[in-house]
Order: structure tokens, then sequence, then C-alpha cells
């Protein structure tokens, strides 16, 4: 199932929303994260008739969903430029989604600054040299080069090109929320035994109202600072094709090696 086809089922007015996690867009035993965040923001748009673009959002990513989920969101502060919004995902009695969204109005600043890492992204991917994942893997719906990770390398950062196949019909926001988190965590670079990884927050920023890119291309840059004791915690951009930053986030990593 599309992307697009996925978000469509949340429905305006619905206090309380019930869809079902297909199963080429589970990470292991859970929902794709990306997936599972852009979920949460189509709830959380839905509360309003008249929010003002994404800003910000904290997402807590506490325990697995798959199979039949529910959504919900509601209002925690309406102001007259911003809204701060709260969206769950559960799965049978437990939260495995806990999302913070605020939604605000820009307004005339000042301050005009902006400092935030361009990597060097290349060429766009060759139309005749792209990868996808297997068909039970989120990823599956994904275009990507070359390998995802290569373990053994001793790099704390993961870098690369990453698109959704099917992007008809999709909100530019729900799109680069749900690729955002696409790379694996960059802790892997510099593991050399195999062990699971799972992400457990996400804080991200968004640097544009309206995310414009080519070919639904997104250049995917993730760089790990810190990483000991279980956890890891890394830096995260999206740019778009020519080099934009659109969004810049932060994660904290559980490493059960």
């Amino acid at each position: 199932m599309y992307l697009a086809d996925i978000l469509a089922q949340l429905q305006s007015g619905a206090e309380t929303h019930r869809i079902t996690i297909p199963e080429n867009w589970l990470q292991g035993r859970t929902c794709y994260g990306g997936l599972s965040t852009a979920l949460a923001y189509q709830a959380a748009k839905l509360v309003g008739d008249d929010l003002p673009p994404l800003n910000s959002a904290q997402i807590a990513f506490a325990g697995p969903l798959s199979g039949e989920v529910e959504i919900t969101a509601s209002i925690l502060r309406r102001g007259r430029n911003t809204a701060f919004v709260k969206s769950e995902i559960r799965s049978g009695d437990e939260t495995g989604l806990s999302c913070t969204f605020i939604f605000k109005s820009s307004r005339d600043s000042h301050v005009d600054y902006s400092n935030v890492e361009k990597p060097e992204i290349g060429e766009l991917p060759d139309e005749n040299d792209l990868r996808s994942g297997p068909p039970e893997f989120f990823t599956s719906n994904m275009h990507y080069t070359g390998k995802r990770l290569e373990m053994g390398q001793g790099t704390p950062r993961l870098s690369g090109w990453q698109r959704i196949i099917e992007r008809d019909g999709l909100d530019p926001i729900a799109e680069l929320l749900c690729i955002g988190d696409a790379l694996p965590p960059s802790a892997m670079g510099l593991m050399t035994e195999k062990g699971m990884v799972s992400s457990m927050n996400w804080q991200l920023n968004m640097l544009t109202e309206s995310p414009l890119t080519k070919d639904g291309w997104w250049y995917l840059d993730s760089l790990t600072h810190h990483a000991a004791h279980g956890a890891s915690s890394q830096f995260m951009n999206v740019c778009s094709a020519d080099g934009t930053p659109v969004m810049t986030g932060m994660q904290s990593v559980a490493i059960f090696s």
C-alpha cells in the first residue's frame, strides 16, 4: 500500500483513527518510524482546519507498532501564532508512539541567519542505478543507491540519496517526515559486531514551510557525535536536490550490542 493511500484512511472529524499497518511498511517487528511519524502528523493536521505550517516536532518511539493501531490527536494549546498538538499511536493497550507537533505562523524578524552544514551531495542518482529493499521491508517503498549500510567501516556518518517511489497525492511535509528517518542509525557505521539498534526519540525542526526538491530526491545525512553505554546521539540533516537544508534533527538510539 502506498503512503498516500495509508494517510488517506485518516478522516477529518474522527476522534480516533483505526488502521492496519501494511506489512510492506514494517521495520523488523514494528512500523517504520518515518511512517508512524507521518501518520501521527496526519492525525494532528486534522484537529483543525486552519493550523499554520509545521515548525517542529518531538517524537518518542515508545514501543513496537504493528497490525491494527489506534491514532489520536488533540490540541494542547492554541495561541495567536502557534498551536501545540499531541498525537499518539497505540497498539493494543500499549502506546507505541507519542508526538508533540508545533505548528507556527511565520512573522517578520530582524534576525535572518543560517549556518546549517551543507554536505557534499554530488549529482542526483542515475535512474539506471537504483536500488530498493525486499518486499517485506519498508525500504521496498523507496529508491536509493548503493548499500544502505556497510558495517566495520569505522565511520560515524551515514549519508545518501533517498526518495519515496510513489509520491502522487502526498502532502510535502508528510513526505519529508516519512523519508527523513530512512537511513539506518549512523552508530551502525561504527559497529563491528551485528546487533539490534532502535531509535528512542527524534527531535526535528523544519527550515522551510514548503519543502521542494527534484524528482522526489532528498539527501539524508546522519552523524553520530557520541556513543557509549548502549546508546548513541546523532545529528541529522535533510537537504533538497540543490543542497538546500530543509530539515534538521537529532535522535537518541538504543544499541543492543
